[in-house]
């Protein structure tokens, strides 16, 4: 029955249901009190909230669906009234009433406007011309790919966060794209001078076009009436079939000003710390607000503080936004960028101390107070730092380390890390203290990423802190003494040799079946790949057959390796380093058709650079007509088996190498494993081929052969151990295919043989026991899945050329598969092509004659453009 005596609840009404509106709706029903509102929601768009801030990832792949916010159930669960498509027009304060543009009016109790912003488009002569185009909605990134698909140059009018955003966009949609700014630098609110040099390089590098330091003042229309051209100030025309304005946004403050309330001199709905506005029924957050510190807020951080402020005030009458932390760190046209606190040192007696590596393209620099405090920063290039970096600059408080030591590399600065203080905030999108995650770890008895993510929300929004809360809970584990937690990540409960086993005993295939049996989500960027792994190290098929070629790392989504200018390199297997004279005279051939730079590799192989990926096919048919294969340079895989001459040739061997490295590539080739695998054969203790510095190493001895193990050379060299001694061959060979299923079976995500090795308990004595003692009783369940990977052994390369679905992956643009792309220049130094910097105006390869079956011969396209300043 109906208690009587309850109270009807009271009415909210939200205008606006993007990411800030969504949150506030989460925000109000995890307040006590949040119940006794029925909210009813006014959106414009035809859909619930997404994430906006993820928009680019639509031209990727990325559903609608999947960029969705709204959990499932939730409206329902709390008995919220979403109104989809029909915005608010009109709010009657006097009455408390709402009319939306179906004509549906609402009362209220209290009313929330989250009415966001629009994108500003400067009113310059053709700014409306067809083909024009804004960045901020699903609807405009549909219109932009349809667009795209008649479209051969593209601009981008603003070099901000947005404005690189659509430059990816475009340049992935296989658009000629320039990028222009009116300031002196690219993101100029965000890094500094050096910063943005750095930046602009590094994509420029990438094929983008950059003008500084001029606008646009106007775009120009062709005979059939849409966009020809753009002109800008300082004189220069650029070709351009689709403009993007992404210029800046402006606060939605027309229904507020409409309705007489007070909004600020340059625009959003003023608003006090409540969030209040100066009617005391009516809120307003996110991009539609200015703040009580006089600010409109463009990030989605303070949006959320706001909603939650807002979501407080309405439960309890409590909670406050005085201010946001504006700093940032993304990922724009694959360059990493960052800045958080004061990036500019404006304050009185700042220092800077900054490290740059033209070479790598990696800036960064720090603003020191006189006290010793870190009040900000800029990182280009590598941003590891940041989840440190900024809640150190948040915390005000002297650092405990030299500055030098937060920007040198790890080789060169060492030392201790800083901890983070307990008051400092380590998510800012949430407001979560590394002091709450301590405590989350400590009082709430959690293990993991996971849980203190659900526990505290750290984490859940934009995502930049996670690698500093991974940090910190390890760090808190530890210090408790508790077991930290090896899961693979929040999606699997599970290690990756759990995973392996998961899948091995229970026959799985493929990484729906065991997400759905085994773990929750969608999967993320670190499980994905990692179960792609293991599926292709159990033989389920080839790598780009059906959902596993979603799953695989970026060089494995095409059998090569991308390289700096977006070309790939190709490399054959040359087994144990022997080739016949007519293969190397093929490969010459192959690389003078194609016009590829050519270098023979440490692991005696010879690299071929320069290849467009729409000519990958092509290259590889040539090479596998001659008798070569992958050499599976692109994979998590065995990649080469040294060898000296040995007896054959040398005066000092004493067994026969070469053929021992033959036969050991041969049998091994194609392997999938946790990290990439190195070996060696020598035939004598001189040792020549450096066998100790391999995973798996061997030495000829006058009685058999030596075996050595977890070696690798790198950053952190380790000499290999001796596993055993004078081994007969057949006896090797037994104890290697032992030694490489069980570290396939047992080894984290992207661990090499050595750290495994130091890792696993019991340390080679216990390894030594399991695979030639057969300590464990699974030697024989491990020579059957080597027996199975040899047996079932296939070259990826021939398979694709072998299937007409597999061969449509390898163009340059989705809409466009028979383009080469224009990007990808050169220019030759030394005799050979090496990538087009910026400001070289490089050529495109010209692909061979009879290969326009699998690529297209493009002719130079490249058209030099004054550039202001330049």
């Amino acid at each position: 029955m109906t208690d009587p005596t309850a109270r009807p609840p009271k009415e909210l009404v939200l205008v606006g249901h993007g990411m800030v509106g969504q949150r506030f709706l989460e925000a109000l029903y995890e307040q006590p009190g949040g119940d006794a509102w029925h909210v009813t929601v006014l959106a414009e768009e035809p859909r619930p909230a997404y994430d906006r801030v993820h928009l680019t990832s639509w031209f990727s792949g990325t559903s609608a669906e999947e960029l969705g916010l709204v959990p499932d159930g939730f409206m329902v669960r709390h008995g919220i009234t979403l109104h989809l498509g029909d915005p608010a027009t009109a709010v009657d304060r006097a009455a408390r009433t709402v009319t939306s543009a179906s004509g549906r009016v609402l009362r209220y109790d209290a009313l929330v406007l989250a009415t966001g912003s629009y994108p500003f488009v400067p009113p310059v002569p053709g700014h409306d011309l067809p083909g024009c185009h804004v960045y901020r909605t699903l609807e405009d990134v549909r219109a932009i790919r349809e667009d795209a698909a008649r479209a051969r140059t593209g601009i981008v009018v603003g070099g901000g966060l947005l404005g690189l955003e659509a430059a990816g966009a475009l340049r992935a949609l296989g658009l000629d794209t320039h990028v222009v700014e009116f300031a002196p630098r690219l993101m100029a609110l965000q890094v500094d001078e050096g910063g943005g040099a750095v930046l602009r390089r590094k994509i420029e590098e990438l094929g983008v076009r950059v003008h500084t330091g001029a606008g646009t003042s106007a775009v120009d229309a062709g005979t059939d009436g849409r966009v020809r051209a753009a002109r800008l100030s300082d004189g220069t025309e650029l070709p351009a079939d689709l403009v993007v304005f992404s210029a800046g946004v402006r606060a939605r403050d027309q229904l507020a000003r409409d309705c007489g309330l007070s909004v600020g001199e340059r625009g959003g709905i003023t608003v006090d710390a409540s969030c209040r506005t100066a009617d005391p029924h009516v809120w307003a957050i996110g991009e539609c607000a200015q703040a009580v510190d006089g600010r409109v807020y463009g990030l989605v951080a303070p949006g959320y503080a706001m909603a939650e402020t807002a979501a407080r005030q309405l439960c309890s009458g409590e909670g406050a936004f005085t201010g946001a932390d504006l700093s940032t760190k993304l990922k724009l046209l694959g360059v990493d960028v960052a800045s958080f606190g004061d990036p500019h040192g404006t304050a009185d007696g700042a220092l800077d101390v900054t490290f740059t590596d033209s070479r790598s393209g990696v800036y960064k620099k720090l603003v020191i107070g006189t006290d010793g405090t870190l009040l900000g920063g800029v990182l280009v290039g590598d941003t590891e730092a940041y989840g440190l970096l900024r809640p150190l600059a948040l915390a005000g408080k002297p650092l405990t380390v030299p500055p030098e030591q937060l920007v040198l590399p790890p080789m060169e600065g060492g030392g201790a890390t800083p901890e983070l203080p307990d008051d400092a905030v380590l998510c800012s999108c949430h407001h979560v203290t590394g002091g709450a995650v301590r405590a989350a770890v400590r009082q709430q008895g959690l293990t993991d990423v996971a849980g203190v993510k659900k526990c505290t929300k750290a984490g859940t929004g934009c995502g930049s802190c996670l690698k500093a809360l991974a940090t910190v809970v390890r760090d808190e584990l530890a210090a408790s003494g508790a077991e930290v937690s090896r899961d693979l990540c929040e999606h699997f409960a599970h290690t990756r040799a759990e995973l392996y086993e998961i899948v091995r005993v229970r026959g799985i295939t493929d990484f729906t079946t065991l997400l759905d049996g085994h773990g929750t989500g969608e999967g993320c960027e670190v499980c994905k790949p990692v179960v792609a792994s293991i599926l292709a190290s159990l033989g389920n098929g080839h790598v780009l057959d059906g959902e596993q070629a979603a799953l695989q790392d970026t060089n494995d989504h095409h059998l090569a390796n991308i390289q700096r200018n977006g070309s790939y390199s190709v490399v054959p297997r040359v087994p144990g380093g022997e080739i016949t004279p007519e293969q190397l005279i093929v490969i010459g051939e192959v690389a003078r058709d194609f016009g590829l730079y050519t270098k023979i590799t440490g692991g005696q192989r010879i690299d071929l650079f320069g290849a467009r990926v729409d000519q990958l096919p092509a290259v590889w048919r040539r090479l596998v007509d001659a008798g070569f294969e992958s050499g599976h340079a692109y994979g998590k895989a065995l990649r080469t088996v040294k060898s000296c001459v040995g007896q054959t040739w040398c005066r000092y061997g004493v067994q026969d190498s070469t053929a021992l490295a033959i036969e050991l590539e041969l049998r091994y080739r194609g392997l999938r494993a946790p990290h990439k695998l190195k070996s060696a054969v020598s035939g004598c203790a001189r040792e020549c081929a450096e066998a100790q510095s391999k995973d798996f190493g061997i030495i000829a001895t006058s009685t058999g052969w030596n075996l050595y193990v977890g070696g690798n050379g790198g950053t952190t060299p380790r000499h290999a151990d001796l596993l055993a001694t004078d081994l007969d061959k057949a006896t090797l060979v037994r104890t290697i295919d032992r030694f490489l299923m069980f570290y396939i079976r047992t080894a984290d995500r992207l661990e090499r043989t050595a750290p495994w090795l130091e890792r696993l308990e019991g340390g080679l004595d216990h390894l030594r026991a399991v695979v030639m003692d057969d300590s464990l009783g699974i030697a024989a369940d491990l020579d059957v899945l080597m027996a199975r990977h040899v047996a079932g052994y296939t070259d990826e390369w021939a398979a694709v050329l072998e299937d007409p679905d597999r061969l449509r992956r390898f163009t340059s643009f989705a809409n466009a598969p028979d383009l080469p792309d224009p990007t990808v220049t050169f220019v030759t130094e030394r005799g050979q092509i090496r990538p087009a910097r910026p400001g070289e105006h490089g050529r495109l390869l010209r692909s061979p004659a009879g290969s326009r079956d699998l690529v297209l011969t493009a002719a130079p396209t490249t058209r030099p453009v004054q550039e202001a300043g330049r």
